[in-house]
């Protein structure tokens, strides 16, 4: 895989272009983004730099982060604290992302999303409202693991670090098994359509755009 040097916010205008010309690929009247990547990654702001790229086109954009579909603390936490294991299939509640956020926007669906479910620091529901995505809308969801669960995205972005870059940067090092877990069973850079090399996060890399 070749990498081009590119800014962020380069970068952000480009997937912002092709999600704009593209249509749903599952017959849907919204689009779906994946930003895919560690918390070390820049996941958070590559999500948002996008929407308001495609805000600036025109579109309705809703950003959701997986770190708002977390489950409780007692199932987190079952086998404790900094199980790498755990952290890997148990933390994010992946059946609650496909009812609450991706499910309403399949064909026929409701465009009725809920942005967050659970606050991981209160450990509460965070009875947040629904917010309704209008029809040709964007769906902008970031976050770990985010492939390998069968999420029809239109497209996926992939920030990858090196093993180096990713243990030098993570504060929870118990979780970095958990990633070299995901490289081993998903292989995420290569199931995504975008590969983001953000090693120096002052000076990213991509592999360009899907043909």
């Amino acid at each position: 895989m070749r990498f081009q040097p590119i800014t962020w916010e380069r970068l952000a205008e480009a997937v912002a272009g092709h999600v704009d010309a593209a249509e749903p690929g599952d017959g849907s009247a919204w689009l779906k983004v994946g930003i895919d990547g560690a918390p070390a990654a820049p996941t958070a702001e590559t999500a948002e730099r996008i929407a308001n790229a495609l805000r600036a086109r025109g579109r309705s954009v809703l950003v959701v982060g997986t770190g708002g579909f977390l489950r409780p603390a007692s199932l987190r936490f079952e086998y404790g604290k900094q199980d790498p294991d755990a952290y890997y299939s148990g933390w994010f509640d992946t059946g609650a992302l496909w009812r609450e956020v991706l499910g309403p926007l399949e064909a026929g669906g409701t465009g009725r999303v809920l942005p967050d479910l659970w606050d991981p620091v209160r450990d509460r529901a965070t009875r947040s409202p629904y917010t309704e995505l209008a029809a040709g809308g964007v769906l902008v969801l970031h976050g770990p693991f985010l492939q390998g669960h069968w999420f029809p995205f239109d497209l996926t972005v992939h920030l990858r670090l090196s093993p180096a870059a990713l243990a030098r940067r993570t504060e929870d090092r118990w979780t970095l098994p958990a990633f070299e877990r995901y490289e081993t069973e998903v292989g995420p850079a290569d199931a995504a359509d975008v590969v983001v090399r953000a090693d120096d996060p002052r000076h990213p890399a991509w592999s360009g755009l899907p043909a």
